[in-house]
C-alpha cells in the first residue's frame, strides 16, 4: 500500500547523512500528470516552520508537481538560511524535474534547531541520485514512507480504489495512496506529522480543497495524544488526472475521510510511549463543536490519561474534565461508560468500576442528554515511556 498506487505517480526516498543513524531521510514524490492540481493544509501554530512558509506561498494557486520531504531536522528557527534552504531544494528539485520551482513543495521533520549549512548541502547533494531513482513500483512508494519517520516504530501507509459509474462525472475506476509520518506531539493542527495524498482522480484543486478541509477536520484534527502542537505539520493532496475519472465530491470527500481516518489510527497506534489506544467519543451534545470540545477536554486532562495508564476507571476526572467547557449539559445528568461498563448515571456512581476491564484499546462515551450530536476524539495515556523517551529528545 503506498502512494504509487494511483497512476501518474513517481516517488522514492534515500539516506543522505541527515540522521545520525544513518537511516532513510530523504524523499521525493512528483506528480507527473497530466493535471497538477494540489490542495493542503498546514500546522495552524503560529510558529511555522521554513517549509511550512515556503509550502504556503508555492502551493497557493492550488499547482504542485512534486514533494520534497525530509526527516532528520525541522528547519525551523533557522532564520533566513533556512528559508534559503527551502528555496533552494525547490530550485534544484525544479531544475533535475524540468518545473518551476513554485510548483515543488517542502517539508520537513525531525529537531527544531537543525537546518545549517551541512543539512543544506546534504540534501541539495542527494536530489539527483533521488530524481534517478524514482519510480512507480510499489518498492517505491515503501522506500518513501519509510524516509520520513523520526520516532515512527512502522512506515504508515494507505491505498484505496474506487468507481464512478458515469451518473455523476466521467466514469472509469481511481485510485488513492497515502503515507503519514508521526509518533509524538500529536495535537490539533494537524499533529506532528507528515502527510503525502495521491490520486489519479481528474478533480480540480478546489474541489481537492474542499475534500481535504472535510477530512481533515474528522481525523487527523481529532488526533489528541499529548496536546503538543507541531510547527512543521503539513498535509498535501496531489491529483494527477491519470484515470480520466472524475468522481461527485461527496463521494471522492467520503473515501478521502476513510483514508484519513486509516492514516490517522495508524498514527495513534505508533504514538510514543502509549501503553493504551484511547477512543473519547461525547454523544448527546447540542453540536458536533461542542461534542469535541468536551471529548478534547478530557484527552488532555493528565489526572486522566495518568489513570488510563495505571486501570483505573476514575470517572470522577472525566466529569470535572467535562465541567470546564463551555458546552450545554445538566451537571447533574453526565453519564459516563468505560470499556462497555456504566460508571457514572446522572453523575453518581453507577456499575462497580472493578468490573471494567482494560485493554490495549480504551473506550471513553459520555452522554451529555442535551441535543442529537456527537463526535471521538483520540489520545493515549500519560506513561513513564512517554516522558523517558521525550525527556531525551534532542540528546
Amino acid at each position: 500500500m503506498t502512494i504509487t498506487h494511483p497512476s501518474g505517480f513517481r516517488a522514492a526516498g534515500s539516506a543522505v547523512g541527515l540522521k545520525p543513524s544513518g537511516r532513510p531521510d530523504l524523499t521525493l514524490v512528483v506528480n507527473d500528470g497530466p493535471s497538477d492540481a494540489v490542495a493542503a493544509v498546514y500546522t495552524s501554530n503560529r510558529c511555522k516552520a521554513n517549509p511550512v512558509l515556503w509550502s504556503e506561498t508555492a502551493g497557493a494557486d492550488g499547482r504542485a508537481r512534486a514533494v520534497v520531504l525530509n526527516s532528520g531536522g525541522a528547519n525551523c528557527y533557522t532564520g533566513s538560511f533556512g528559508f534559503q534552504t527551502s528555496h533552494m531544494t525547490a530550485e534544484r528539485a525544479g531544475e533535475l524535474l524540468d518545473v518551476s520551482a513554485q510548483d515543488v513543495l517542502i517539508c520537513s521533520t525531525g529537531l527544531i534547531g537543525v537546518g545549517g549549512q551541512d543539512f543544506r548541502d546534504r540534501i541539495l547533494g542527494g536530489l539527483p541520485d533521488l530524481v534517478t531513482a524514482a519510480g512507480s513500483e510499489p518498492r517505491h512508494g515503501q522506500d518513501s514512507a519509510e524516509a520520513i519517520m523520526t520516532t515512527d516504530t512502522v512506515p504508515k501507509t494507505i491505498e484505496r480504489t474506487a468507481q464512478v459509474d458515469g451518473a455523476a462525472g466521467a466514469p472509469g475506476e481511481y485510485r488513492m495512496g497515502g503515507m503519514a509520518k508521526g509518533a509524538g506531539m500529536l495535537a490539533p493542527g494537524l499533529a506532528t506529522m507528515l502527510v503525502v495524498l495521491t490520486t489519479d482522480a481528474d478533480l480540480p484543486a478546489a474541489v481537492l480543497d474542499r475534500a481535504l478541509r472535510t477530512a481533515t477536520a474528522q481525523s487527523f484534527d481529532r488526533l489528541d495524544t499529548d496536546g503538543c502542537m507541531s510547527t512543521n505539520d503539513t498535509v498535501i493532496l496531489m491529483a494527477s488526472g491519470a484515470s480520466g475519472a472524475t468522481p461527485d465530491e461527496g463521494s471522492f470527500t467520503e473515501l478521502l475521510t476513510d483514508a484519513c481516518l486509516d492514516l490517522m489510527r495508524q498514527l495513534h497506534v505508533d504514538a510514543e510511549g502509549a501503553h493504551h489506544d484511547i477512543a473519547i467519543t461525547t454523544s448527546g451534545a447540542a453540536s458536533v463543536a461542542e461534542a469535541v470540545a468536551v471529548s478534547r477536554s478530557v484527552a488532555r486532562s493528565n489526572l486522566f490519561k495518568a489513570a488510563i495508564f495505571g486501570e483505573d476507571p476514575n470517572w470522577g476526572r472525566v466529569v470535572a474534565q467535562v465541567g470546564t467547557t463551555d458546552a450545554t449539559f445538566d451537571p447533574a445528568r453526565i453519564d459516563v461508560t468505560i470499556n462497555g461498563v456504566r460508571v457514572c448515571t446522572d453523575s453518581t456512581p453507577d456499575d462497580d468500576p472493578e468490573s471494567v476491564v482494560f485493554t490495549r484499546e480504551v473506550t471513553v462515551e459520555i452522554d451529555l442528554k442535551s441535543g442529537p450530536e456527537s463526535a471521538t476524539v483520540w489520545t493515549s495515556d500519560l506513561t513513564h515511556d512517554y516522558v523517558e523517551e521525550n525527556s531525551a529528545y534532542s540528546t
